[in-house]
């Protein structure tokens, strides 16, 4: 017989009992768990008290920092000619910038004409058009001459088009290639002019044979020579008049402005190696004239700076005519004078420096040839902003303060209070913040000692405060400048001065609000230790009770059962 099941001898349920009895031995944790609830409220008050008074210390240490209201703003009268900005302390005045010559990069243009001809002789039935020196590979398909389709393939020879061109026209238009030229003419036999092109057409032949309608003679002509580099091919087979060497072994290289430039003339292409120059140190752009069949190389910054070149293994430079031959466009400097002086200041970019123009602080970006007078001064518009976002701020923190600290009535009578109504402390914040911002500033020189003489007043019902009157901050900023910067800025009365103070100690990292928050959490930890504490004891006496109650049972057991023996001995039913 199981004589821990309640009441199985007894008959009486003594497990309820136990059960009963426990909880009011638990009674202590539903206080305590009440108690550390409200320690868990308050530190969660706190803590977005903190948050707060973190954002408005941001606020504050803007305002208290002297180079916040040395913060310039510019204009230009004439934006298209200089535009301008200014750094915090930069002289406030107007200055008058002539631009007479705008900075420009130095350009090095390399010798035209760099591919190959065509052919060497007249004679082009051997010249496939898959390995023509065309600028591009030639796009089988069709094109029209005279009104007539003519239709090629890449494995045309150059004289299987010219054929093809005769027998579409009923043999009057004849085709040739002049090697002394490189260049292609067609012609008709009886006078009439050449008419190129259609709208369908789908081949890239005319374009790359550079001829074109001139609606008038009876013979057309390639416009420039026709052998070009091909930048898409690699450089051993690029088409270059002089063959491109690395070298042997694929290790070509040659310096840009001392940056080496590595190629390998088998596998690497013009389109790759000028990636590589514009993907370097060098400091200049690379880039190819298919019209010319040229490189031009331009410095990536202005003013007058040369471009130094120098092939060191292989012949790179060499073959692409940018040694020999080549043209230097020299940069230029800006030139400009300075409130009508006579002496001409110079700038190697277009970006007028403090360095450049003795102004400090100040740069101007010429535009263009001309006159324009730029005005630096003080950004009292980032100044009255920042003094708004501070008032924004201040006044979140004392509601943030006043949610948690009144009490209220409901329609029947009922007061709640805030979790920190009876908290001196959070009360003493709000108090403290309100003096400091309505309260007198001592040590200013200046008129201005009060929020108020800035049109900051308080709200008569509560501790916020607005700027009321704009029109006594603009004043003050227009008149009393310095006597606003000090009422904020004093190295130790100035309201945001000692309001960072205050605010570093009560929200900083290691503040008043922080410590205090760490108490409270301290508190909790320690009622969790006490809670179970008591929840052991409370199952110490919920054992001894059911050790008692199993107890009765077993002695109720006994004696049931003697009583069983004594009636079945005597005959009692």
């Amino acid at each position: 017989m199981d004589l821990g099941v309640s009441g199985i001898a007894s008959g009486f349920d003594w497990r309820s009992t136990v059960d009963q009895l426990t909880q009011v031995e638990r009674a202590p944790q539903t206080r305590m768990r009440t108690d550390q609830q409200a320690i868990q409220s308050r530190s969660t008050a706190y803590g977005n008290i903190k948050n707060q008074l973190s954002t408005l210390l941001s606020k504050v240490e803007k305002l208290k920092d002297p180079t916040f209201f040395d913060a310039r703003n510019t204009s230009s009268s004439d934006t298209t000619v200089a535009t301008a900005t200014a750094t915090a302390g930069a002289g406030v005045g107007n200055y008058k910038f002539n631009i007479t010559q705008l900075a420009t990069s130095s350009t090095l243009v390399g010798v035209g004409n760099r591919g190959r001809a065509l052919s060497p002789v007249e004679d082009v039935s051997s010249l496939v058009l898959s390995d023509a020196g065309f600028s591009s590979p030639v796009t089988p398909g069709t094109f029209t001459v005279n009104g007539k389709q003519v239709t090629i393939a890449t494995t045309d020879t150059l004289q299987g088009v010219f054929d093809k061109i005769n027998t579409a026209t009923g043999g009057n238009v004849t085709g040739a290639y002049d090697p002394a030229t490189d260049k292609i003419s067609l012609s008709t036999l009886n006078g009439s002019p050449v008419i190129l092109g259609a709208a369908n057409d789908t081949s890239n032949f005319l374009a790359l044979a550079r001829l074109s309608n001139n609606g008038t003679s009876d013979t057309v002509t390639s416009s420039i020579p026709l052998g070009s580099v091909k930048t898409w091919a690699a450089l051993s087979k690029a088409n270059f008049a002089s063959a491109v060497t690395d070298g042997g072994g694929g290790a070509g290289s040659f310096l840009v402005n001392g940056v080496a430039i590595s190629f390998n003339a088998s596998t690497d292409t013009v389109t790759d190696v000028l990636a590589k120059i514009n993907n370097s140190t060098a400091g200049v752009n690379a880039s190819f004239d298919a019209t010319n069949d040229s490189i031009i190389l331009t410095n990536k910054v202005t003013g007058d700076l040369g471009i130094s070149l120098q092939d060191t293994t292989g012949n790179f430079l060499a073959a692409t005519g940018l040694l020999t031959g080549a043209s230097l466009t020299q940069g230029k400097n800006l030139k400009y004078t300075l409130n009508d002086g006579v002496t001409e200041l110079t700038s190697q970019s277009n970006t007028i420096d403090g360095v450049s123009s003795g102004v400090t602080g100040l740069s101007v970006t010429a535009l263009k040839l001309g006159t324009a007078s730029i005005a630096v001064g003080s950004d009292t518009t980032a100044i009255k902003q920042g003094i708004q976002d501070f008032i924004t701020e201040y006044n979140r923190s004392q509601a943030a303060i006043e949610s948690y600290t009144a009490s209220s009535t409901d329609s029947k009578g009922k007061v709640s209070a805030g979790v920190l109504a009876n908290d001196p402390e959070a009360f003493a914040m709000a108090t403290q913040l309100r003096a400091m911002v309505n309260g007198q500033v001592g040590g200013m020189s200046g008129l201005i000692d009060y929020a108020a003489k800035l049109g900051i007043d308080s709200n008569g019902t509560d501790n916020s405060v607005a700027l009321t009157d704009t029109s006594k901050l603009d004043d003050a900023l227009a008149a009393n400048f310095s006597a606003v910067r000090d009422f904020f800025t004093h190295s130790t009365t100035g309201m945001g001065t000692r309001l960072y103070d205050y605010l570093n100690k009560t929200a900083g990292d290691d503040g008043d609000l922080t410590q205090k928050q760490t108490r409270l959490g301290q508190q909790s930890t320690d009622i969790d230790t006490q809670i179970a504490d008591q929840e052991r004891y409370v199952q110490s006496v919920r054992a001894q009770l059911i050790a008692s109650f199993t107890a009765m049972e077993t002695a109720q057991s006994t004696i049931n059962q003697q009583m069983q023996f004594i009636n079945q001995k005597f005959g009692v039913a």
